[in-house]
C-alpha cells in the first residue's frame, strides 16, 4: 500500500506544503484538495504529477491515502482534522491546531484512540537556528533563563478569524515552549483593534513562569517595518535570534547581569560582564522539510513529532488565556498543567 498524503488547501500555505510532501517521494500520491477552480488547476499545473479533488470527502477512503495536511483558514482547523482521524488518516495541520483548547484537546484524544499520528505545523519549531539555540540552551550554555523579550511585527496581511496574537504571537508561544520545557504559570494581554470587525491588529503578552522566567512578546500587522527579533537572556550568556538575517540569524553574547549584596552597604549592587560576541554556523536547510521529514517519520513509528498535537494544545491554552486577558482589560490568567 502506498503512503499517499492529500493537502488540504492551496493557499497561501498550500503551495508550500505541496512542494516539501512531494519532494523525496517520500508520499505517492500527492492529491491536492481545493474547492477554488482557479487555485486547482494552478496547483496541476505547477505539479503535473499530483492529483487534484474538489472536497476532502473524495479523498477520505481511498486506501492510498495514509495522510492529510490541512492548510486552511484556522476556523476549519478542527473540522477537518476530525473527519480525516475519523477515517483513520494521519493528520498534520497548520497553527494553531483549533481555535479553543477544548477542541485541541478533542483532537489529542481522538489520535490517541484511533493511534494515529497528530501533528501541528509549527514551522519555526524546526528551523535550524531554533534547534541551534535549544541546544545551547539544553547544554547549559546561557545558564538560568531569566527573560525572552521578543518582537513580530510587520505592515502584514490582516486575518478574518483570528486576531494578530493567535496569528503572529503563536510563532513565538511554539518557539519559546520549544526551548523552555517549563510551561506558564500566568498569562496577561493586551490588544487594539483600528478597523471595524473588533480584531486586534496590535496585541502585547506577557508571561510569567513559577521559575521566575519572564516573557514579553509584541506582535503587531501594522509596522512599517518588518521585524523579527527574539531576545533570550541567561545569567551566563544571551542570545539574540533574528530570523531575518540570513547569514546570521543567532548572535551568542557572553555577556550578563550578576546581582550581589553588599552587606556593609545593605544594597543591591550589580556586576555587568561583557565578553566575546559570535555567530554559530546554522544549517541552511528549510525549516519546512524538516517539518514534513520528522512527520513522515512519525508515520513509519520513528518517535513522537516535535511539534505533536499535544504540543499544538498547549500553545492554544496559552492564546486562549491571552485572549481572556484582553477581552477582561488586561486581567492576568493562570493557567495550570498537568
Amino acid at each position: 500500500m502506498h503512503q499517499g498524503v492529500a493537502i488540504v488547501g492551496y493557499g497561501y500555505w498550500g503551495p508550500n506544503l505541496v512542494r516539501n510532501f512531494n519532494q523525496g517521494g517520500r508520499f505517492r500520491p500527492v492529491v491536492v484538495v481545493e474547492a477554488n477552480p482557479e487555485r486547482l488547476s494552478r496547483a496541476l499545473m505547477e505539479y503535473p504529477g499530483i492529483e487534484g479533488a474538489r472536497a476532502l470527502e473524495e479523498v477520505l477512503g481511498r486506501d492510498d491515502i495514509a495522510a492529510v495536511a490541512i492548510a486552511t483558514p484556522v476556523c476549519t482547523h478542527f473540522s477537518l482534522a476530525e473527519a480525516a482521524l475519523k477515517a483513520g488518516k494521519h493528520v498534520l495541520v497548520e497553527k494553531p491546531i483549533a481555535t479553543t483548547a477544548a477542541d485541541a484537546e478533542a483532537l489529542v484524544a481522538l489520535a490517541l484512540g484511533r493511534k494515529r499520528v497528530l501533528a501541528v505545523d509549527h514551522t519555526y519549531v524546526y528551523h535550524p537556528a531554533v534547534q541551534r539555540i535549544r541546544g545551547l540552551i539544553q547544554a547549559g550554555e546561557l545558564g538560568r533563563i531569566n527573560y525572552v523579550d521578543s518582537t513580530r511585527i510587520n505592515l502584514g496581511l490582516f486575518q478574518h478569524d483570528v486576531n494578530v496574537l493567535w496569528d503572529l504571537a503563536v510563532h513565538d508561544v511554539a518557539i519559546i515552549n520549544s526551548l523552555i520545557d517549563e510551561r506558564p504559570a500566568k498569562v496577561q494581554a493586551v490588544g487594539v483593534a483600528h478597523l471595524s470587525g473588533g480584531i486586534e491588529n496590535i496585541g502585547v503578552m506577557m508571561l510569567r513562569y513559577a521559575s521566575g522566567l519572564f516573557v514579553h512578546i509584541n506582535c503587531s500587522w501594522v509596522s512599517p517595518v518588518k521585524v523579527r527579533h527574539m531576545l533570550i537572556g541567561g545569567d551566563r550568556k544571551m542570545i539574540v535570534y533574528d530570523d531575518l538575517s540570513p547569514r546570521e540569524p543567532v548572535k551568542i553574547y557572553d555577556s550578563g547581569v550578576v546581582a550581589r549584596t553588599v552587606q556593609e552597604r545593605d544594597r543591591l549592587m550589580i556586576d555587568y560582564r561583557v565578553g566575546d560576541v559570535y555567530s554559530p554556523r546554522i544549517e541552511q536547510k528549510e525549516a519546512l522539510a524538516n517539518c514534513v521529514a520528522d512527520f513522515a517519520d512519525a508515520i513509519r513509528g520513528q518517535g513522537t513529532p516535535l511539534s505533536s498535537g499535544r504540543f499544538g494544545c498547549d500553545a492554544v491554552r496559552i492564546l486562549e488565556a491571552a485572549q481572556a486577558s484582553i477581552r477582561e482589560g488586561g486581567r492576568e490568567m493562570e493557567l495550570t498543567w498537568k
